[in-house]
């Protein structure tokens, strides 16, 4: 890991001190004068690994805890804050772990999702993205990681899918 900056330090304390690893641009708007500043200082900071960016405007903060600059934030928390806590969930292998359904813990996380498709590396491990109609987006169930919701096939559901395969 690289040194920061002051503004870049004063910025990252602030977050560290508040205790908010997943930031919004205007979280941190207040430590620029310009967007464009903004910008080049949140370049930097990913070019640091300092930060993670997870979508358009939300990036994740690297503890400064975190040893050798390597951080691992669970899939499933780091999911629901890509989109929002909304128009997403979680199926296929991930899920039958999740229910304890198979032993083996799988190597990427399938979301099913309305916006986007693909696939994206954050901290180890792969995110792949099916997009799906909005019409079956239903029959989901929320669940807890500690104090972060996400949402997650029902049991049953997954249950079916693996016979299915």
């Amino acid at each position: 890991m690289k040194g920061l900056s002051g503004k870049e330090l004063e910025m990252v304390s602030f977050l560290e001190l508040k205790e908010k690893y997943f930031f919004t641009r205007s979280d941190v708007r207040r430590f620029f004068k310009s967007e464009n500043e903004m910008n080049v200082y949140l370049h930097r900071l990913k070019k640091k690994e300092r930060i993670v960016k997870l979508n358009r405007s939300k990036y994740f903060l690297v503890p400064v805890k975190a040893f050798g600059g390597f951080w691992a934030e669970h899939p499933l928390v780091i999911i629901d804050e890509i989109f929002n806590g909304e128009n997403y969930f979680i199926r296929g292998m991930a899920a039958a772990h999740y229910w304890g359904l198979i032993d083996q813990i799988p190597t990427q996380v399938e979301v099913a999702c309305t916006n986007k498709q693909g696939k994206k590396k954050i901290f180890g491990f792969i995110i792949l993205f099916k997009r799906v109609r909005p019409a079956s987006m239903k029959g989901f169930v929320k669940r807890k990681i500690g104090k972060h919701p996400f949402r997650i096939m029902p049991k049953k559901g997954v249950e079916e899918w693996l016979k299915s395969r």
